[in-house]
């Protein structure tokens, strides 16, 4: 096979690829958009053509300065060693921030705040998707409306439950199945399209700007509902480092966003030419034999696309775990060659929990639709302020060019959100309150573990001290290697202490191990380990991760053989300071969140689990800590 022919059978295979896993999102919103703008929200739009051609025009306008500029044109660019999505762009507006503790701490709060939206969004992303698609039941036959939900909840469950065994088999069909997807959209739109042609003409963007001129209360109220033919837009910038820039920007521009436009159009045109229809233009622009195999295909659609999310907020979780803003929790690697494919139980069936909720608190897709959107939107709006920062301080782009662009997203991205914010009487108060909570929680944990990390540190006692009494006073030596973990390496660690108090004994080796996580995506193999040696054969070892590295200890100290320290593992015993945390009376932090910090710290995976140490060769040794 030629290089170039193989080149291209690549290039094809990952365009493929990034069809089913980055477009699930937004290739499911037309099963409810055109439906939530004119009949079922909370603030629906009188349908007359006008009306219908300026919505139209805005959606696809939309798509183009939204999807097609702000994402695949600028904020694609602005990646991390490769890697794209919320805390990839956090990790770098930090970084422009470093030495002015002030500001970094600020775009640590945006950032982590919307990384609290896209959770949000999460939840309700399955939730909506696979009810809207079981909802063309009642469509084929009305007799069956009463099964909506039960059958809702059946593939939601399904859905997590088999989250534990990997998306590598089921992924192998993700992108066929949404190839299929969009085929079927794109066909069914020009059906549409052909009973009343005349429709293209809001391709023109005159008729957006007609419409907020002739109607600007009611076209401003319609953006709340518009937005959501966007929603997916940061699944393109989240999922860059598993298919890269060309061929998700390929998907996009060759595929994805003309099926999209050619469905929409063709819903409106079967709307214009009979109104009934707009209580479900989706399924009804279809003719009657293909119904039962449509709904099928949409919620094929609609799992994958709930799918996507699920691995992002995994994905998200470790990410946001190994930075330090979530407690350990169990992680198991689902695929033996992709390091990212993950699976974390506590946060799938929290999310599994909150979107049944979600689902039997609303009941249909017409009133999540008025809790979906705002997060979103917050979300873009986070981005856009990140993405500015960026520009300006990494990039080296003047201020002049940085503000032009960034106003000209926010702009549109404060528009899609303050149309949201009319929402939330009527269900947006409920991604709000999730985001906020989650919020509460990662920042109390992030600032209870500095604090924690601090009174540690003032409390132990100096290590090169400490060393060199052990030379003039040497107590009892025994063979093996002794490493004992430690988050300061300038200090000698709690459990040598107590090693030493009770057991009277020190191993002809001690090692003083630290692990550190940094804002990059992964480190070097080469740069994964330094060791420095001290006197009295005692070392310092330092194992640098990246915030999406897998961590495994085991594997990874015996690169300090390169640099002259051999650690034999069955030689090798691992110490481990277990800290119990008793709470009293200090102004370091207030007492409700004092509480759940600890009951987080209680809760939090072992370090056994996280670091993959052999739990045969670890010691944990306790002490009681006044927090």
């Amino acid at each position: 096979m030629s290089p170039i022919l193989g080149h291209k059978n690549k290039l094809s295979a990952l365009t493929l690829a990034a069809l089913g896993v980055v477009y699930g999102d937004i290739g499911t919103s037309p099963l409810y958009t055109i439906k939530e703008v004119f009949s079922v929200g909370a603030h629906p739009v009188p349908l007359n053509p006008a009306n219908m051609y300026g919505i139209l025009s805005l959606i696809v306008w939309a798509l183009i300065m939204v999807v097609s500029i702000k994402y695949v044109a600028f904020i694609m660019r602005a990646d991390n060693r490769g890697e794209g999505g919320i805390m990839a762009l956090l990790a770098l507006a930090s970084r422009s921030a470093e030495g002015n503790i002030k500001r970094q701490r600020l775009i640590m709060l945006i950032g982590i705040l919307g990384a609290c939206m896209f959770y949000a969004d999460g939840m309700i992303t399955p939730a909506i998707s696979v009810l809207s698609a079981v909802e063309g039941l009642e469509v084929a036959a009305p007799i069956l409306h009463p099964m909506i939900i039960p059958i809702t909840l059946l593939v939601l469950f399904l859905l997590f439950w088999s989250q534990s065994k990997g998306t590598a088999f089921v992924g192998a069909f993700f992108g066929p199945i949404m190839l299929l997807w969009f085929s079927t959209l794109a066909v069914l739109g020009i059906s549409g399209i052909m009973q009343h042609p005349t429709i293209l003409y809001a391709l023109n963007p005159i008729y957006a700007i007609h419409f907020f001129e002739v109607s600007p209360w009611i076209a401003f109220v319609a953006l709340g509902a518009v937005v959501l033919a966007v929603t997916g837009a940061e699944a393109l910038y989240a999922d860059m480092g598993h298919f890269g820039r060309f061929p998700i920007r390929l998907a996009w521009f060759g595929f994805v966003l003309p099926a999209l436009i050619l469905n929409y159009f063709g819903q409106g045109a079967l709307v214009l030419e009979n109104p009934e229809t707009v209580k479900n233009p989706f399924y009804l622009l279809a003719p009657e034999w293909m119904l039962y195999p449509l709904i099928i295909l949409a919620t094929l659609a609609a799992v994958i696309a709930s799918q996507a999310v699920i691995t992002g907020a995994f994905s998200v979780s470790r990410q946001a775990l190994q930075l330090g803003f979530l407690p350990r929790m169990h992680v198991e690697h689902t695929s033996e060659s992709q390091q990212g494919q993950i699976y974390m139980p506590r946060v799938n069936w929290g999310l599994m929990a909150a979107v049944m909720v979600l689902v039997l608190g609303f009941g249909s897709s017409g009133d999540l639709a008025a809790a979906y959107g705002i997060a979103v939107t917050g979300d873009m709006v986070i981005t856009t302020l990140l993405a500015g920062i960026v520009f300006h301080y990494l990039w080296g782009w003047g201020k002049l060019r940085t503000i032009s662009l960034v106003l000209v997203f926010l702009t549109v991205d404060l528009a899609f959100f303050s149309a949201n914010v009319l929402k939330i009487p009527d269900g947006g108060w409920v991604p709000l309150v999730m985001a906020i909570v989650i919020f509460t929680l990662m920042i109390t944990w992030k600032t209870g573990r500095s604090i924690l990390y601090r009174h540690l540190k003032n409390e132990a006692m100096a290590l090169d001290p400490f060393i060199e009494a052990m030379g003039a006073h040497p107590p009892t030596r025994v063979p093996g290697t002794a490493i004992f973990m430690t988050p300061n390496l300038e200090g000698v660690p709690h459990a040598m202490l107590h090693n030493l108090k009770h057991n009277k004994v020190l191993h002809e080796r001690v090692v003083i191990l630290t692990v550190c996580f940094h804002d990059f995506p992964h480190s070097m193999v080469e740069d994964r380990v330094t060791v420095e040696a001290l006197p009295h054969a005692f070392y310092k070892v330092t194992v640098n991760y990246g915030f999406k590295d897998a961590p495994d200890l085991p594997r990874d100290l015996l690169l300090c053989a390169a640099k002259g320290l051999t650690i034999e593992a069955m030689d090798t015993s691992f110490f481990i300071g277990k800290e119990i945390l008793i709470s009293h009376e200090s102004s370091a932090m207030a007492y409700w969140r004092k509480k759940i910090f600890i009951g987080l710290f209680r809760s939090a995976e072992t370090i056994t689990n996280q670091f993959n140490l052999p739990p045969n060769r670890v010691v944990e040794l306790g002490t009681q800590v006044s927090f």
